[in-house]
Order: structure tokens, then sequence, then C-alpha cells
């Protein structure tokens, strides 16, 4: 709580300030699309979006391996928390890709690779905060919660791998990518980006923003579950000592 009481402000205040700069660059000095027009600018929003989507997943699965392994409480938070903030980004990419893709292919949705694999994955996020709320005992609801992250974790190369394809020379394995409509990464690639500066600099300072958010909201619902978990410890505490000394009629 002392450490997070620190970090806490300067994520918050460095989020705000990126986010500020991020949307700045990305809506009045980076160029419009000669194709997409203004539609383009969506971009600075679903891609980091997206992005955190899948991070937002994987410290969940990182997480529930740390409380099931080590058994550290902090571990059990950390996951917890970050179920709800990873849903509200997939939720994000899902809508902003929406809006994206319907002037560029003449639709909402298709039910391709990319798409259907994220719609998935928000499912599972969903999954974990519903299975988390339906057990009222809570090292119950952590395990198989936990377990439940890390058998879905195998969505997230399904993500990667559809349109992207997978190549493991040393191994031998080769797969190509799979029919779908969604471009390929133009960021994240073994030989560099294939954007434009122009581009690249207001999505990546978007990005940094997004995951400073990111991490910030992850602290404060942290410190709120301890708390929350402290509270409800004391109340049991305070309710069997009133039924310890509370004397009956009889005596």
């Amino acid at each position: 709580m002392a450490l997070s009481s620190w970090f806490l402000p300067l994520f918050s205040g460095l989020a705000a300030l990126t986010l500020l700069v991020g949307m700045y660059l990305a809506f009045f000095v980076s160029p419009v699309d000669y194709q997409q027009g203004h539609t383009v600018k969506i971009m600075y929003v679903h891609v980091p979006s997206a992005w955190l989507a899948m991070m937002g997943y994987g410290l969940i699965a990182l997480s529930s391996f740390g409380y099931l392994v080590f058994r550290h409480p902090l571990a059990d938070v950390s996951a917890k928390s970050a179920a709800p903030i990873g849903a509200a980004f997939t939720f994000l990419a899902l809508v902003t890709g929406s809006l994206w893709g319907k002037p560029m292919w003449g639709t909402y949705w298709v039910w391709d690779a990319r798409l259907t694999s994220v719609l998935i994955l928000f499912f599972l996020y969903l999954g974990l905060i519903a299975l988390r709320t339906s057990i009222d005992d809570e090292a119950l609801a952590a395990k198989q919660t936990a377990v439940l992250a890390i058998v879905g974790v195998i969505i997230l190369p399904f993500i990667r791998i559809s349109v992207e394809g997978l190549s493991i020379p040393w191994l031998g394995i080769e797969l190509p990518s799979w029919n779908t409509l969604h471009q390929p990464s133009s960021v994240l690639r073994t030989d560099g980006p294939k954007i434009h500066s122009s581009i690249l600099i207001p999505l990546l300072v978007s990005a940094a923003g997004f995951t400073l958010l990111f991490f910030a909201m992850h602290l404060k619902a942290m410190r709120n579950e301890i708390l929350r978990r402290r509270l409800k410890a004391k109340t049991i505490s305070e309710v069997a000592r009133a039924q310890s000394l509370q004397v009956s009629p009889a005596e």
C-alpha cells in the first residue's frame, strides 16, 4: 500500500499528460489517409486498446500462475483487479474496430479469425468476472478463476497467428495466417515498422498513454480490493467477538 500510494499519482499524472500529447498529435498533427480520410484516426484509440486487451489477459494469467504456485495473496488481488479493466479495453477495441471497419469493409462486423478471436477474449474476461462473483468462498473463487485464466491464455497466440501466421524455423514450424480481412501488424514486426513516422510517433505516444492509464487503474483497483478485504476481515472479526461476548437469557 505504501509503494502504490507513491506510484499511483505518478502513473496517473504521466498517463494524463501522455494521453493529452498523444491525442493532440493524433488529431491535429498526423496526416489524413488518402483512402480512409479522418476515420483512420480511430487507429489511435483502437490499436492501443487491442494491445492492452491482450496485455491485460497476459497479466491475469501471470498473476494467476503466481497465486497457484506461490500462494501470494497479492497475486490474486492483481488478477481480480485486472479483469474488469482488461474487459473494458477489449470492449473498446471491438467497438472502435467496428466503427473503423464500416467505411473500409462496408460492414461493422465480419466473422473472420481476428475479430472472432478477440470476441472470445472478451467473453473470457466476462467469464472470469462472472465466476468470481458467483462463488462466496474467496479462496475457492480465487483458485477456480486462476485455473480458468491459465487455460484461457491459449487464446492469445491464436489472436496473433490469425493475421501474422507463425514461423519458428529452428523447430520446423511454419503456419500461414488465416483468411481474414484484418490487416497484419504494421508496428510490432521483426523487420521494423511499416508505417511513416508521422503516424508511428502519435500511435506510440497514444499507446504509452493508454498503458500508463492501465497501470494507474490497476494500482487503484488493487488498493480498493485490499481495503475491501481488510474491511471484510475486520467485520467478521467484530461479529465473532460480539457473538462470543453475547450472553443468553438463560444465563
